[in-house]
């Protein structure tokens, strides 16, 4: 069982009261928010319900590496450091963190203190276009691999 990424992209204006709450339950609340969940059936329905405002893939050790050293957040807003990673966890760095969680060894709880919501960026170069699949050449839906591009142009 591999690791998704799910980054929202549009706003739950006029959306469907379902799609609203199934988003919040992804705790993907504003645009731009990303976070890393289970490749499971369960979060396989809430993105197929969520299908036409997020975009998803699976993400690679080093994609999330990335990710939690330049967008990696404590409670208080403070920064997610190796000195922190070392004090409050058994791991040594944040490499060492990131490869585990993909693995399926650990998790973000057992950090504790860690959000489990990344604040991106937009994308440097924008969007193709929000309201296309991405097989369309957009940027909605399931992207597989590419998913670590969007996130290193937008982290």
């Amino acid at each position: 069982m591999g690791k998704l990424a799910v980054v929202r992209i549009r706003s739950g204006i006029n959306a469907n009261a379902d799609v609203r709450e199934t988003l919040d339950l992804l705790s993907l609340t504003r645009s731009n928010h990303c976070v890393v969940l289970e490749d499971s059936g369960s979060n396989a329905g809430m993105l197929q319900k969520t299908k036409d405002y997020i975009t998803w893939g699976e993400i690679t050790p080093v994609t999330l590496e990335h990710m939690l050293k330049k967008r990696g957040r404590l409670v208080g807003d403070k920064r997610l450091t190796d000195e922190e990673v070392k004090s409050k966890s058994g791991f040594q760095s944040i490499k060492e963190l990131a490869e585990a969680i993909c693995a399926g060894k650990a998790s973000f709880r057992s950090l504790p203190g860690l959000k489990k919501v990344f604040r991106l960026h937009p994308p440097r170069k924008g969007f193709k276009s929000t309201k296309r699949p991405f097989k369309v050449l957009g940027d909605l839906g399931y992207r597989g691999e590419k998913i670590n591009e969007l996130i290193m142009r937008m982290a």
